[in-house]
C-alpha cells in the first residue's frame, strides 16, 4: 500500500489558552463548579503545557446539552472530514470518480446513517463505493482505519481508498469537577485529516510505501481512558495511567514489528507518533530512547491544534513531509481508547 495524498483540515476559529480561560470564567458553567475545578482549570490553561493554542468549531463552546452537542456534531464532522478528503484527493492528483472505498473514523459523535455517506456524497464519489464508518477506537483509530485500507487494497475489487480521521471534540464537551475531565477539556481540538491510498506509488512526490504494522490491546485497562455516557452525554475519562500505558504497549508494538524487519530504533528517520499530552510525550521519548527532536513535529502539532484525537497523525505526518525529512524507515503510532496501540513501518523515498 501506497500513501498519494495526505492532508488535514481545521475550522477557521484559534483559540489560545488565554481566550479558552477568559471564555470560560464569562460562562455559567464557572459558577457551577467547585474552587478545585477552578484551580485545576487555572493550572492547566495558564501553566505551559505543551499546547498554545486549539481549533474550535463554534465561539460558545460552553453551551453544553445533548441536542447542542448532536448539532454541533452533524454540522461540522461532515464539512470537516470533506475539506481534508477533498485536499487529499487534490494531493494525489486524483479525480473523487477514481476512490473504490472510503473509510471514516470518529469518536466524537454519532450518525446513522454514518459519516461515509456524507462524505461520499459531498466529495462526490461513485454510487457503488464500498463504504465503512469506524467508530469507538478513540485517539487509537487512525492505524485501524488504515489497516483496514490495506486490507481492501489487497482484495481484487479496489485499487485506491480515501482514509478519513474527524474529530469534532467541542462536539463532545462535557464539564464537572472531576479533575480528569476539566483537563481533557482543556486538551482537545477539532480537526480532520485524511490520506488517498493506493497498490502503487503516485506519479509525483514521494513514494510512501506501508510496509508493516502491528496492534496490541489490553482491555484490563479499558477504564484508564474512554468515553462513557451521562446525562445523555459523552464524558471523557482521563486517569494518570495514561503516559505510562501508552509508552509501553508502543514499545511493544515497536518491538514487533521493528524486530520481523530486522531494524533497530536507530533506523527510524522520523517518528509520526500521536501525542496524546506533553506529559505523554515525555513519557514516550524516555520509555523509546529518543531525542526531543525526534518527537519534534508532534510536538509542534499538539502546541498549535492540542489533541485532535484520532485525526492527529495525519497533522503529524503532514508535518514532516513538509519539512522534508530525510528519506528512509519512518515509524507511525497511534493509541487510544481500549485500552489499545497500533505502529506502522512506513518505507519513504523519492
Amino acid at each position: 500500500m501506497f500513501f498519494l495524498g495526505i492532508a488535514t483540515a481545521t475550522p477557521a476559529q484559534r483559540y489560545t489558552k488565554a481566550d479558552c480561560l477568559e471564555a470560560f470564567q464569562r460562562s455559567d458553567w464557572f459558577g457551577r463548579l467547585d474552587a478545585r475545578a477552578h484551580f485545576v482549570a487555572r493550572t492547566v490553561l495558564q501553566r505551559d503545557n505543551g499546547i498554545e493554542a486549539r481549533r474550535l468549531a463554534v465561539a460558545e463552546v460552553f453551551r453544553i446539552d445533548p441536542d447542542t452537542l448532536s448539532r454541533r456534531f452533524l454540522q461540522n464532522a461532515p464539512a470537516l472530514a470533506t475539506q481534508a478528503g477533498a485536499r487529499a484527493l487534490a494531493g494525489a492528483g486524483l479525480a473523487a470518480r477514481e476512490i473504490d472505498a472510503v473509510v471514516v473514523s470518529t469518536c466524537t459523535g454519532y450518525l446513522c446513517p454514518g459519516l461515509s455517506g456524507y462524505v461520499a456524497e459531498r466529495l462526490g464519489l461513485r454510487a457503488d463505493v464500498q463504504a465503512f464508518d469506524l467508530v469507538g477506537q478513540g485517539c487509537a483509530a487512525a492505524l485501524p482505519n488504515l489497516q483496514l485500507g490495506a486490507a481492501l487494497l489487497a482484495s481484487p475489487n479496489c485499487e485506491r481508498v480515501l482514509s478519513v480521521c474527524v474529530e469534532v471534540s467541542s462536539a463532545a464537551m462535557y464539564l464537572d469537577n472531576d479533575p480528569g475531565v476539566l483537563i481533557s477539556a482543556c486538551l482537545f481540538g477539532d480537526g480532520a485529516g485524511a490520506a488517498v491510498l493506493g497498490r502503487a506509488p503516485g506519479a509525483a512526490g514521494r513514494r510512501i510505501a506501508w510496509k508493516d504494522s502491528a496492534s496490541h490491546m489490553a482491555p484490563a485497562h479499558r477504564d484508564a481512558l474512554k468515553f462513557e455516557h451521562k446525562g445523555g452525554m459523552l464524558r471523557n475519562v482521563l486517569t494518570r495511567e495514561v503516559p505510562a500505558l501508552a509508552a509501553e504497549h508502543a514499545a511493544q508494538v515497536l518491538t514487533t514489528v521493528l524486530g520481523r524487519a530486522k531494524l533497530r530504533p536507530g533506523d527510524i528517520q522520523a517518528w509520526i507518533m500521536h501525542a496524546g499530552g506533553r506529559d505523554v510525550l515525555l513519557t514516550l521519548q524516555q520509555r523509546l530512547g529518543l531525542r526531543t527532536h525526534d518527537l519534534r513535529h508532534s510536538a509542534a502539532m499538539l502546541r498549535e491544534y492540542g489533541n485532535l484525537s484520532s485525526a492527529f497523525v495525519y497533522f503529524v505526518l503532514e508535518a514532516a513531509l513538509q519539512d522534508e525529512v530525510p528519506d528512509g524507515w519512518w515509524w507511525l503510532s497511534s493509541f487510544g481508547a481500549g485500552f489499545s496501540c497500533h505502529g506502522a513501518l512506513l518505507e519513504v523515498g523519492a
